[in-house]
């Protein structure tokens, strides 16, 4: 069945759960087998995923972390993708993936070590087949679709999922990305978690096209879904992969979500966004949809809800302890590792910052 057959919506956009947490069986049951277990299990992983954003953002505000992009409001996309998975699949994330590195094993400590400037890249990509995360715009899709044509020249059948945003989507390294995985038929499945602003610039500046549109003239099977709706995510994702895995052409899946915080720490949003907008996404919620469909199916109690609450600030109270126990980062070090070999000049500039450093002692 094509990604696209199955659409609750007028816009071609899939949608299982409506933000009423009302779930669509008969279009559900044409797409994935939805029972108590799996939902449960999503709601924990955003949950978890939210806590510990919320808490990194805390850190971040009391001079912990040097930055810190939250990924308040995509938790449905990361979550409901990631899951659908394998555990061999090679996934290459942007910098606001914490929901999906957390459902990879990923703990506090490698998460927030870049971002505290004690690590250039924080965890083992081998180890969690979780690549760093890459800051630079669209560059992890070009990452992703070179190692996907090794994959394929290995004759193996694992698949490379790579995230990216909307902002992302504008870069030139994109569009060769779509181009190059097109060509090649690389078995790579694209994700933009389309947030609606590329910091500043709002969608509707940025293209003039959906972009599944975009990258169907690519040569690229497309579908866009709910972002807000774990279950459409999931379904899409699982669906798009399979097909890739079995040698269809490589995917791109439009999550549409938006961004409830400001693109960084470093950034305010209500120089360019107004309070209307993000309280009418605030009815979206992707947390509160899947707690509404839980308690209406009967497939979760008070005590369930209580349970997770708990194991959220349990990994709260951890992010911090890990957080605090990181090394303070040292300047020194950036000097030592601009170069591979540190010339006369830049080692005279580093010992003049250090002994500049020593006078406040």
């Amino acid at each position: 069945m094509s990604t696209h057959s199955a659409a609750s919506s007028a816009d071609g956009v899939l949608r299982l759960v409506d933000p009423a947490g009302t779930l669509d069986d008969q279009t559900a049951a044409d797409m994935l087998e939805v029972t108590g277990d799996l939902v449960r299990g999503l709601y924990r992983d955003m949950v978890l995923g939210r806590r510990l954003d919320q808490e990194a953002y805390s850190l971040q505000r009391q001079g912990e972390l040097g930055l810190w992009l939250m990924s308040l409001g995509q938790e449905a996309a990361q979550a409901g993708s990631i899951r659908a998975l394998r555990a061999d699949d090679r996934v290459f994330p942007s910098y606001r993936e914490h929901v999906a590195a957390l459902c990879r094993g990923i703990s506090p400590t490698e998460l927030l070590s870049q971002w505290r400037g004690t690590s250039h890249g924080s965890w083992d990509p081998e180890r969690y087949h979780f690549h760093i995360y890459s800051l630079v715009l669209a560059t992890q899709t070009l990452h992703a679709v070179g190692y996907a044509m090794g994959v394929r020249y290995d004759a193996a059948d694992s698949v490379v999922f790579t995230y990216l945003g909307d902002g992302a989507s504008s870069q030139g390294d994109a569009s060769e990305a779509l181009n190059w995985a097109a060509v090649t038929s690389a078995p790579v499945v694209f994700f933009c978690q389309n947030n609606g602003w590329a910091i500043s610039t709002p969608a509707s500046k940025q293209y003039a096209s959906p972009l599944r549109e975009r990258a169907k003239g690519f040569g690229l099977d497309a579908v866009s879904v709910d972002g807000n709706d774990v279950l459409a995510v999931h379904a899409a994702t699982r669906r798009m992969v399979e097909r890739v895995r079995a040698g269809g052409a490589p995917g791109f899946i439009e999550a549409h979500t938006y961004r409830m915080s400001g693109h960084s720490t470093s950034d305010d949003p209500k120089r360019y966004r107004d309070d209307a907008e993000a309280a009418r996404w605030q009815a979206h919620d992707p947390v509160e949809r899947v707690r509404l469909l839980l308690t209406a199916r009967g497939w979760a109690d008070e005590d369930y809800f209580a349970t997770v609450a708990s194991d959220a600030e349990e990994l709260a109270t951890r992010t911090r302890r890990e957080c605090r126990a990181l090394p303070e980062p040292s300047l020194s070090d950036t000097f030592r590792a601009t170069l591979c070999d540190e010339p006369e000049s830049l080692r005279r500039e580093r010992e003049a910052f250090e002994t500049y450093l020593e006078s406040f002692l």
